[in-house]
Order: structure tokens, then sequence, then C-alpha cells
């Protein structure tokens, strides 16, 4: 099993749920609030409104998937996140060791 994480812009968020919903068996997703700015490193152009913004509002997108999966998933992710600025996101995969539904589990008395 695995969990796919990604970071996205806010305004591409229903591009990115039709592409997942269009995934067949697709499991579900969870989204969270999330901020962030990138590496400074990496912006050559700064301009007064990067430096009095710091953080930039994005959605932490988590999927968790078996295997054969993982490619699909990340593929829609990609495509329908994709603009081609900085600050589009980052996508990465984490290996699970284990995974309970809890809605499966028997009540322990």
């Amino acid at each position: 099993m695995k969990e796919i994480r990604a970071i996205v812009r806010p305004n591409r968020l229903p591009r990115l749920r039709d592409a997942l919903r269009a995934i067949p068996n697709f499991p579900g997703v969870t989204i969270f609030k999330a901020e962030g700015f990138t590496a400074p490193a990496s912006v050559t152009k700064r301009t007064v409104k990067d430096e009095l913004t710091d953080f930039t509002d994005k959605l932490m997108v988590c999927v968790l998937v078996e295997s054969d999966m993982v490619e699909p998933v990340r593929r829609a992710i990609l495509e329908a996140s994709y603009t081609g600025q900085i600050g589009d996101g980052l996508v990465w995969v984490v290996d699970i060791e284990s995974m309970h539904r809890i809605r499966d589990q028997q009540l322990m008395k």
C-alpha cells in the first residue's frame, strides 16, 4: 500500500477532483488546507508582493492506494495541477506499513 501526497494550487482543485474521479476504482481523497512558499534561491525575480506575502495558500492532497494505482493517480495529479509556473506544487509517494479501516473493526468491550 502507498500514500500519494501532493501540494497543489487551490484553484486547480475542480480539475483535480474530476481527474481523480475518472480513475476506475479510485478509493477517495483527503484534502487539507496548507500554506507554503518556494525556496528563495529558485525564484530569480522577487517582487514587492513576494516579499510581503511569504506564504501562499495551497492544498495538501492525500490518497491511499494499492501499488498498482500509484501511477494513474500520480499522473492525474500532475496533469490536473500543472500550470507551468513556479509554485505548481509537489507530488511524492510514501510506503504505508499498514492501514486499518475503522468501520471494519469490531468493537472491543
